[in-house]
């Protein structure tokens, strides 16, 4: 079975244009190092009525959305392989020494999952 990482972060509407473009890059470094699969979603139906609401999961202030995100790998083993070469990658080193990360990084929930049910 797969193994996936998964994130959830709040981030400021106005930031979606600059979020894309930093997700896009990331994207391409994460395929180019062997993940399986790559994907940044922006909250659009958040106020299902039951359970507990991603805006209040991830305690969205005015003006935020949430961002749900995950990354896909063969195994846990792989992914430590391939996010070992991706930490290392210059592309994503200059994208997080930059000032200009259009969230806040203290905000980001994240965790590695085993899949257990895939059709």
């Amino acid at each position: 079975m797969p193994y996936v990482d998964g994130f959830v972060l709040p981030l400021p509407k106005k930031n979606i244009p600059a979020y894309v473009r930093m997700a896009k890059l990331a994207s391409k470094v994460w395929k180019d190092h062997g993940a399986l699969d790559y994907r940044e979603c922006v909250g659009d139906h958040l106020d299902a009525g039951f359970g507990l609401p991603f805006p209040k999961l991830a305690k969205v202030k005015r003006g935020e959305t949430v961002i749900f995100a995950y990354i896909v790998y063969k195994s846990r083993a792989h992914r430590d392989k391939v996010n070992a070469k991706v930490m290392k990658d210059p592309r994503l080193s200059a994208m997080c020494k930059s000032k200009k990360i259009p969230f806040d990084l203290k905000r980001m929930a994240y965790g590695g999952f085993k899949v257990i049910v895939s059709i």
